[in-house]
């Protein structure tokens, strides 16, 4: 096995064929198929399931990849720290969807203007699975809601959130929580942290017992709410980007209310990309 024959493997898998795999390689498709096979016979495993001309991962492919990955990344991550140059090469960077849409589209587009050389990959998720993602090398960094718990990644604290409880316009004002007894949740699905702020201030440990509508769009959230089909929380800053819509904000408890998106990325691992947008952050004004 060697490192070329990785290079070949994740070409075929990342363009779904031997073809495609063969077209951006700038290699003829019999080629790109004899060194599959090679690398096959070498470790000894079938890579892949041929079904009707069609490739799929074989259990072996799967756990191959994410080594692949991970040995590609150090490669571009070595060849960018030895030449001293602006980082370059893929950062694959993980977001809260509120995040995304209120904090990111300056970020990024400052983060593009300075590193064209870049390419960015964003994916949105839950707090957890984000976290999972980094510590399992399908992500390099990522906007959480809190503090990793886990030793193998590092953090930083990057932007400062307040959580507000939202209503349709015409709900009674709301200052505990048995003022939204009766009423429906709206909530993104297990793993966010914002519903576990949200159950902790409802005085819950798990929102099982209630009648949840689980989103994954906070627009769809948003106006869920104004239309009167529950309840939510949120932050302030998502709400900001949305002034139109009309829907009352109810503050909670400050120790509830105010939390920190950090950045998090693999301990020891900072690529020069990660390094870069770490800096970026640190220099932007809030």
């Amino acid at each position: 096995m060697n490192f070329a024959d990785l290079k070949v493997f994740k070409s075929v898998v990342d363009e779904g064929g031997i073809i495609k795999a063969a077209r951006k390689l700038h290699r003829v498709p019999s080629s790109v198929s004899t060194r599959i096979q090679q690398l096959e016979i070498s470790l000894g495993v079938t890579l892949f399931r041929r079904d009707r001309q069609r490739l799929h991962l074989s259990p072996a492919g799967e756990v191959l990849l994410g080594y692949a990955e991970r040995l590609i990344q150090l490669s571009d991550e070595a060849r960018s720290v030895v030449s001293g140059g602006t980082p370059r090469g893929t950062l694959k960077l993980g977001a809260l969807e509120s995040t995304t849409a209120s904090r990111l589209p300056r970020l990024l587009a400052e983060f593009h203007h300075r590193y064209p050389d870049v390419r960015l990959e964003l994916t949105t998720g839950t707090n957890d699975d984000l976290v999972n993602k980094v510590a399992d090398r399908r992500l390099d960094a990522a906007f959480t809601a809190e503090p990793p718990p886990a030793r193998l990644l590092e953090h930083v604290p990057v932007f400062a959130e307040r959580l507000v409880v939202i209503s349709s316009s015409g709900h009674p004002p709301i200052r505990r929580a048995r003022d939204v007894d009766g009423a429906s949740v709206i909530a993104f699905p297990e793993g966010c942290a914002y519903r576990r702020v949200l159950q902790r201030w409802l005085g819950r440990d798990s929102l099982a017992t209630l009648r949840v509508l689980e989103l994954n769009s906070y627009h769809a959230i948003v106006a869920c709410v104004s239309s009167g089909t529950g309840i939510a929380l949120l932050p302030e800053s998502v709400l900001d980007t949305m002034p139109e819509t009309p829907v009352l904000r109810h503050p909670i408890a400050r120790a509830q209310a105010e939390i920190t998106t950090p950045l998090v990325w693999r301990h020891g691992e900072i690529s020069p990309s990660v390094l870069a947008l770490r800096t970026l952050v640190a220099s932007l004004p809030a």
